[in-house]
């Protein structure tokens, strides 16, 4: 026990050593690249730099964490110290939402954005409270394993491996999202092509390490992440305050700023409020055309199509023949164009015309305001799904099966529950920033874009209209040529990387942070490839079909279905099936509703069965799942919301449904047998002295 003490604690002081020169040579080539922009090298050449120069270096910690070894590849040795886990499950953690997305909806939503920090935060304390050391305690490599082993026979482990891979893979789909996003903006290539070329990122660790080679590799991820962002949001910070704490000057000088510029910008006796109200009105236009025509459709559909096509074709001749000015016959032929084929589709197009035209026509909300609404049944609608959302974040943190297997890979128990502790610091320091980013840049914009002049807009709108218009627009509606905030489209997932060039930054910054981007999506990419591998390959391959495939078999096996799941990842992101919040968020609901009821009483009720589980598992993503594809847009479905409660909050059914099913069906079926309840037992009780792993494989 000394002698392996020591040891452990040698590798600890390496590791130490090892990640301190690391982070001095990291800080070293910011300087480097920052000296190449001052000597005039190209802001596109510096993007290169910035990005391929991080993709391999976590190429070459990959390379060197190969391994072959069946305890390496799965879990790391279980050798990982306490602070590097919790680094390492800090950047698994962050993903593309934590990153890129959460700042952008607290921009847009102000205090109701506020649901993610407090779901996603205090479902760390479910996950040390309710699973962490007793799964740790269990000893053996995944999820469907401690399910399998628990509730005995293939049936509840088969289960279990499904819904990881569905979860796992909604997941990853939205941090190859923000990997074709980033690599698209800093290398000019189109965001299809970008998304292949990140995919190259993600593969090089998992693929050639496992658990072992995606652990070191995310402790590095780290330390990039967290410096990309904190930097700009002090820079911003000393600008509008002259005080480097952005986490307090936010709120006390550039909040309240915010607040009164929107009061301004609501108050039609001003002057921008005036130029406000003039673009609200149009706005209001639009949308009351497209429920005009929505009417219409109903009343006559397919001849009332054809009717509208025939007279913008006639438009179109009308222009030709009187030899109009060529922008203006090219305009009316796109009309023609993009003008829908069909009812369902003229139905779809004109609803979010409306949707996002009356989104527009209203006034500013306020960013303070909590649980806005028009009337007092809106204010109690966005109460309760601010609620909601906030309930299934947490449970679905202590479901997530990329995160609770980095506890399988800490030397001890013991170390488990202080990885935790150390987890939730290191997501501390970007989550308690996040807002306070968004203000700033809401400060920024309020301040110095809107007013200004369009033949004079800056560089980085054009820039990013050009990757993505639905992130970035500005079109002058009341064409006075000077920007009002309802001209403005600012999608949620551009507002962190667009955050330098917003502030006037040097592009170094602007690099620094896209690095920082990629470093996030990539280490929650890699956890999620590499469960959804091991899944297939060791739930399923191993202790379903082969178990006796040799350790060589069984690690090429994993590579191979490592491959084959992130090209499938790659093609369903290029059809960009939905933001990145939305889909994180969609496999927080879809996590805790199939596993946290099978979870937390398979650890605290013996009685808990295989009957039940399969019941409840089944029930609760079932009914998760339904809703979800019910409501939620991309689907097409559009049906009516049970008790207004949004689809990313379908976690709120089906969580109680699978309570119920394990209950139920574990009451109406015979007790488990004695050796299980005997391992319920063993795991419930760690041994904080220690590692104990009777169970291990």
């Amino acid at each position: 026990m000394a002698t392996a003490a020591t040891g452990q604690k040698a590798f600890y002081q390496q590791l130490k050593r090892y990640y301190s020169f690391y982070t001095g040579g990291f800080i070293a080539f910011i300087i480097f690249v920052a000296i190449l922009e001052q000597l005039g090298v190209p802001a596109k050449i510096l993007g290169y730099i910035f990005l391929f120069a991080t993709i391999m270096l976590y190429a070459g910690i990959g390379f060197m964490s190969k391994t072959a070894e069946v305890s390496e590849y799965y879990v790391a040795g279980r050798r990982v110290p306490a602070v590097f886990n919790g680094m390492a499950t800090g950047a698994d953690w962050m993903s593309a939402a934590s990153f890129i997305g959460m700042a952008g909806t607290l921009y847009a939503s102000g205090y109701d954005g506020l649901a993610f920090i407090m779901g996603w935060t205090g479902g760390y304390v479910l996950v040390a409270l309710m699973l962490a050391p007793y799964l740790r305690k269990f000893g053996q490599f995944t999820i469907p394993d401690f399910l399998g082993a628990r509730y005995g026979g293939h049936l509840p482990r088969f289960i279990g491996i499904l819904a990881a891979i569905l979860v796992s893979f909604v997941y990853v789909v939205a941090q190859i999202y923000g990997v074709g996003l980033i690599t698209s903006r800093f290398t000019g290539l189109e965001f299809g092509i970008g998304v292949f070329v990140g995919l190259a990122g993600i593969l090089v660790c998992s693929f050639l390490g496992g658990m072992k080679a995606v652990t070191w590799t995310q402790v590095a991820q780290y330390i990039i992440l967290i410096v990309a962002y904190l930097i700009p949001v002090i820079w911003l910070s000393v600008k509008h305050t002259g005080v480097p704490i952005p986490q307090i000057t936010a709120y006390t000088t550039a909040l309240p700023k915010v607040i009164e510029l929107e009061k301004e910008f609501n108050n039609k006796d001003t002057p921008k409020g005036a130029a406000e109200e003039s673009v609200r009105a149009i706005f209001r236009e639009r949308a009351a055309a497209a429920d005009a025509k929505l009417k219409a459709l109903e009343a006559g559909g397919a001849a009332y199509l054809a009717e509208e096509k025939a007279k913008l074709e006639a438009k179109v001749a009308e222009l030709k023949a009187a030899n109009a000015d060529p922008k203006a016959i090219e305009a009316a032929e796109k009309a023609v164009k993009d003008f829908p084929t069909d009812p369902a589709k003229a139905k779809e197009q004109w609803t979010k015309d409306k949707t996002a035209a009356a989104g527009k026509a209203g006034p500013v909300r306020s960013h303070a305001e909590a649980f806005p609404g028009k009337d007092e049944k809106a204010r109690e609608v966005a109460r309760k799904n601010f609620l909601v959302l906030v309930f299934c974040l947490m449970v679905g943190t202590a479901a997530l099966p990329h995160i609770l297997m980095r506890f399988y890979t800490t030397p001890s128990v013991r170390e488990a529950r202080r990885s935790v502790f150390w987890s939730l610091f290191f997501i501390f320091l970007l989550y308690f920033t996040a807002p306070a980013l968004a203000i700033l840049v809401k400060y920024e914009v309020y301040a110095n874009l809107v007013g200004s002049s369009f033949a004079q807009l800056p560089a980085w709108v054009s820039n990013w209209a050009a990757v993505d218009k639905t992130l970035m627009a500005i079109t002058d509606i009341n064409k006075d040529g000077i920007v009002q905030l309802a001209e403005i489209t600012i999608g949620t997932d551009l507002v962190v990387l667009a955050t330098p060039e917003i502030a006037g930054l040097p592009y170094v910054i602007s690099g620094l942070v896209a690095a920082g981007g990629l470093a996030a999506a990539l280490s929650t990419a890699d956890g999620l490839l590499l469960t959804i591998a091991n899944a297939l390959s060791h739930d399923l391959y191993y202790k379903m079909i082969d178990p006796n495939a040799p350790t060589t078999r069984r690690i090429a096996v994993s590579k191979g279905l490592l491959l084959a799941v992130a090209l499938t990842a790659a093609y369903v992101t290029s059809l960009k099936p939905g933001d990145i919040l939305f889909l994180v968020g969609a496999a927080f609901s879809l996590a805790a509703s199939a596993f946290f009821p099978s979870l937390v009483l398979g650890v605290f009720w013996k009685r808990a069965n295989k009957t039940g589980a399969v019941i409840g598992m089944i029930a609760g993503l079932g009914v998760c799942m339904y809703y979800m594809i019910q409501t939620y847009p991309f689907f097409g479905i559009n049906a009516p919301k049970w008790w207004d409660i949004n689809p990313i909050g379908a976690g709120i059914f089906g969580i109680p449904v699978g309570f119920l099913g394990v209950i139920i069906g574990s009451l109406l079926t015979p007790a488990p047998s004695k050796e299980i309840q005997e391992l319920v037992d063993h795991v419930r009780y760690p041994n904080l002295e220690g590692d104990i792993n009777t169970q291990a494989a």
